[in-house]
């Protein structure tokens, strides 16, 4: 009788958390899961009208389309130069402001600030620097040097760089403080006393436990560099110059022509790289992290 009552105490604690979770997996049914499946099928036929199957035509005209190659050239470049330097110099700054160094309070507030900063602030900051009659060309101009057009130039990009790191920088370091305030103490004690440096600590202590901190920081990353769309159409519109022309520029003019099976095949590639390298990066952190974890 007792079993049988545990039993049904159980069921109705399962039921109360299965109705409890019901709308928010309706949701993510509804505007995820559903959307995405849609989108699936759009890559797959010819046209919304018609609905033939074409299976793997879309892709094929996808990757022969100029404008679709370099625009994922242009992102690939820009986050294969921005995330990794993201990662670094947020976390240089955590061990930087986690040392005992006058003014931490100012640093912090600094590198937050841009957070605070609406984009569209951003963007006219630097457009004041960057135009081509804006501050950095007056000053070059100063010193006798030929103003240079920079955002149609191949500097393009380096701008929309340093625009990444300067809006991103404080909320990582943020995490990767966190991260360190959390490792235990008294390991790092027992190594200063069994002699080790520094370095040493840093790399074969910090570096195991700060490695899903990393991941997520690495993760977070990604995602925003491939984001970077509303600073470059605020900056230069559309269509801007190709070094600065990225994958959502494509996929927004590409939904304004209403092409539906070109923007979903787009849209397909872009998930399944996503999903592989998030899946090869959760695969490494496992490896690295595990004997932290045992």
């Amino acid at each position: 009788m007792a079993k049988r009552r545990k039993l049904c105490g159980r069921n109705r604690e399962r039921l109360f958390s299965n109705l409890c979770i019901a709308p928010s997996l309706a949701g993510v049914l509804i505007f995820f899961l559903i959307p995405f499946g849609i989108v699936i099928y759009y890559s797959v036929v010819n046209n919304p009208v018609m609905h033939e199957f074409v299976f793997l035509d879309n892709f094929k005209a996808l990757f022969q389309n100029a404008a679709f190659i370099t625009a994922a050239k242009n992102t690939a470049t820009f986050s294969a130069v921005s995330v990794p330097l993201a990662l670094v110099l947020s976390l240089g700054l955590a061990v930087l402001l986690e040392a005992n160094i006058p003014g931490k309070s100012i640093f912090r507030t600094f590198f937050l600030s841009p957070l605070m900063v609406p984009t569209a602030s951003v963007v006219l900051v630097w457009q004041v620097l960057f135009h081509n009659h804006g501050t950095l060309n007056q000053i070059i101009e100063t010193f006798g040097g030929d103003p240079v057009d920079w955002m149609k130039s191949s500097y393009g990009q380096i701008i929309i760089v340093c625009m990444f790191l300067w809006k991103n920088l404080g909320y990582n370091m943020i995490l990767f403080m966190s991260a360190l305030c959390a490792i235990p103490r008294d390991i790092i004690e027992v190594a200063a006393l069994e002699g080790a440096g520094k370095c040493y600590q840093f790399f074969h202590i910090k570096l195991r436990y700060l490695s899903p901190t990393i991941l997520f920081v690495f993760i977070l990353s990604l995602i925003n560099s491939f984001k970077i769309f509303r600073e470059v159409y605020l900056l230069t519109g559309d269509y801007p110059y190709d070094k600065m022309y990225m994958l959502q520029h494509f996929m927004n003019n590409t939904f304004n022509s209403l092409d539906y099976q070109k923007l979903s095949a787009a849209a397909v590639v872009f998930a399944l790289i996503m999903v592989v390298i998030i899946a090869v990066l959760m695969i490494a952190e496992n490896k690295f992290g595990e004997d932290v974890e045992s």
